[in-house]
């Protein structure tokens, strides 16, 4: 059997294997380090590190042993690791996290927004690359040569399960020995310490959060026992505190800090001065955020549910897995039982991450998005202007009638950053040893922040009017993706963000001092509702009581793991958690009548926009877009008896509805010529207004 395995064309694979996976790992190593010093350096440090990621690129190209195909084996497996390098170098230049196995998940959400990151030349060679490369694998499929009629699969089926051993055997003596670890507390560091091809494995293996050994219904009971009993506690010293339930909205800014604390860099000016002043006056510190560079839903979900998401896999997102099909305890469901209206505030389109989906299983009744809004002004970068989130929090108070809970979702802030030149910009940014194309980058970036903190400003100054009792939670989902170092920062670290708690009704001012404090993201909803003595929900609870436990992060994981992967014994007596049926709009898009003009009707009506798209008996009609209350279709859509509707379609698939319009039914008898009611035939202008 032996000389039946080394026969010389196995030796031949088996050499071209080797070499391979040398190459590829290579190749993998240097697009994460985009240095040749660094990846000798690598190789010298963590020799075994670098040779455990050659192995496993060759246990994946071993494949070909039993395959009859080689050559179109041997180049599909190839291909894909050559792609996990160059994707990984790629995301690198605009990201600080590496490509993970997660991210093939996330190519819905990406491609509506490749133009912000890309030139349309580059997107275009890259489809005509991929269109290349499927070609040249369809034709090695269909015209490589097959195996002999000699090929013997058991032999070199036993061949691989030898290797697969000693692929076991290897790790097994790697993890002993610490050279190994089975998951990453830091994404960016596990790369570059266990290398791309070990970390790339590693998320696409590890995913959801471990079952505790302890794990049990009498382990759980134990801690909910022990949250109680620290509730009673609580109240007894506390019990002249108020309840109150005030409107409570959070503002997440996008890639949101003070670019003056960067050491080495001069800002002309202040960059944020209302949140600077803000801070001062009111609760405020450091907020600890699980992400860099990226990695936005991370934050909103650890701030949403109260949960950590470093329990669950190396560079998950529980929105593109857990969530997907299973309610989870939040915030918004925690002040559904004081019959808050909850919803969502977000100034790009809906579907990116999921979310469209996924915050129906988080409990909000509402999601407004950039398909429901009318955007008037957009960056460099192509993002909306987070000045058009002011309009629709307060549209959103006013059309309520119970206490609100709003998550707003910024968007201003986004990367890519333009290198371009930046002459015209209010605020500069200079330093020795930079390029003049990074400091326009920071440029670009300090003015953008600038604008955002306007954005507060103006809606802070609306809601200290407001006759309702209102908090204001704002702070940074993480630091933007520039290449700072914690060295680089003359305060905190780059896993670190600023935010401050606002209210007008003076409780964060008057205890600024006993409210301040850093913290983590996963426990900011609960400091606030613990403000307002907002006591329901588990984890509420338990960030409220537990913090200082012992025991306090093992217990957090026990309940995580209970909620979302184990018999929810912690709900035990409680009603289960019922997904809301989502509502995009709160002015719903509406036809009021239609019009005349020449050849064209034209429909009249209210909150159109680019997303608006007219449907007659359910049939999509061309229309275009006059103003934001006037489409105009021709006059051979519709006859007499014809349904018409008006959808607002998803940015990213036109044939997905978020919401539409009543029915409006069309009768010639009641069309009327516009030039009849106007002492003139109407212009351009006048069709705009």
């Amino acid at each position: 059997m032996w000389k039946n395995i080394w026969n010389p064309s196995n030796r031949k694979v088996l050499c071209c294997n080797i070499v391979t996976a040398l190459i590829l790992n290579l190749f993998l190593e240097y697009m994460e380090r985009k240095s040749l010093d660094g990846l000798m350096q690598f190789i010298n440090d963590r020799t075994f590190v670098f040779l455990f990621n050659a192995l496993i690129i060759f246990m994946f190209l071993s494949v070909v042993f039993v395959a009859r195909k080689k050559l179109f084996t041997y180049s599909l497996i190839s291909a894909g690791w050559f792609l996990v390098g160059l994707v990984n170098g790629i995301v690198l230049n605009d990201r600080k996290t590496p490509f993970t196995a997660v991210d093939l998940t996330l190519a819905k959400s990406i491609l509506p927004i490749l133009q912000s990151y890309l030139e349309l030349w580059q997107i275009v060679g890259a489809v005509l690359l991929i269109i290349a490369g499927v070609i040249a694998l369809v034709c090695l499929y269909l015209y490589s040569p097959v195996a002999k009629k000699s090929f013997d699969m058991k032999t070199n089926a036993c061949l691989v399960m030898l290797m697969l051993a000693l692929f076991f055997g290897v790790t097994y003596v790697g993890v002993g020995r610490g050279q190994l670890i089975s998951d990453f507390d830091n994404l960016i560091a596990g790369y570059k310490d266990y290398g791309v091809a070990y970390g790339f494995c590693v998320t696409a293996m590890d995913t959801g959060i471990d079952r505790p050994i302890e794990y049990s219904k009498d382990r759980v009971n134990k801690v909910n026992k022990k949250m109680q009993k620290k509730l009673e506690e609580s109240n007894v010293k506390s019990a002249d505190k108020e309840e109150r339930h005030p409107n409570i909205i959070f503002i997440q800014l996008e890639s949101f800090f003070d670019l003056s604390t960067v050491k080495d860099l001069q800002v002309s000016e202040d960059p944020i001065p209302t949140f600077h002043k803000i801070q001062e006056e009111y609760t405020s510190g450091m907020l600890k955020v699980p992400v860099y560079g990226a990695g936005t839903i991370n934050t909103e979900f650890e701030v949403i549910t109260g949960m950590n998401v470093k329990y669950f896999g190396t560079g998950e997102y529980p929105y593109r897995s857990v969530l997907q099909n299973k309610t989870c305890d939040s915030v918004a469901y925690w002040l559904k039982e004081f019959s808050y209206e909850t919803s969502v505030i977000h100034n790009n389109n809906a579907s990116f991450y999921d979310r469209d989906h996924v915050f129906s299983n988080l409990g909000f009744d509402n999601f407004i998005t950039i398909e429901n809004m009318n955007v008037k002004s957009t960056n460099e970068a192509g993002w909306a202007k987070d000045e058009i989130l002011t309009q629709y929090i307060m549209d959103t108070l006013e059309k309520t009638t119970s206490s609100d809970l709003i998550y707003t979702i910024s968007v201003q802030g986004h990367g890519d950053y333009p290198s371009s030149s930046q002459e015209d910009a209010q605020i500069k940014v200079t330093g020795e040893g930079f390029s003049e194309s990074y400091l326009n980058q920071l440029t670009y970036y300090v003015n953008q922040t600038r604008e955002m903190d306007d954005f507060l400003k103006g809606l802070l100054e609306l809601l200290s009017e407001y006759d309702e009792d209102t908090m204001v939670i704002a702070y940074g989902d993480h630091l933007p993706g520039m290449d700072f170092e914690n060295a680089d920062l003359e305060c905190g670290n780059k896993y670190e963000t600023p935010y401050f708690i606002w209210d007008n009704f003076g409780y964060n001012k008057a205890n600024k001092n006993k409210e301040s404090g850093d913290l983590s993201a996963y426990q900011l909803a609960s400091k606030v509702l613990g403000e307002v003595n907002i006591q329901n929900g588990v984890l509420n609870q338990y960030h409220q009581t537990m913090t200082d436990s012992k025991n306090y992060q093992k217990n957090l994981k026990l309940l995580e793991y209970d909620m979302l992967y184990g018999a929810d014994f912690s709900r035990a007596d409680i009603d289960p958690l019922e997904p809301t049926d989502i509502c995009f709009s709160l002015n719903p898009v509406k036809i009021e009548s239609v019009k005349q003009n020449g050849k064209k009707y034209l429909l009249l009506g209210e909150n159109f926009n680019e997303y608006s798209r007219v449907y007659v008996n359910g049939i999509q009609v061309n229309a275009t877009k006059k103003s934001n209350k006037v489409l105009e279709i021709s006059a051979g859509s519709v006859k007499d008896g014809d349904e018409i509707t008006v959808h607002q379609v998803s940015k990213t698939n036109e044939n997905i509805t978020l919401n539409q319009s009543d029915v409006y039914e069309f009768y010639l008898k009641n069309v009327r010529p516009l030039y009849k009611e106007r002492a003139v035939a109407p212009n351009k202008a006048q069709l705009s207004e």
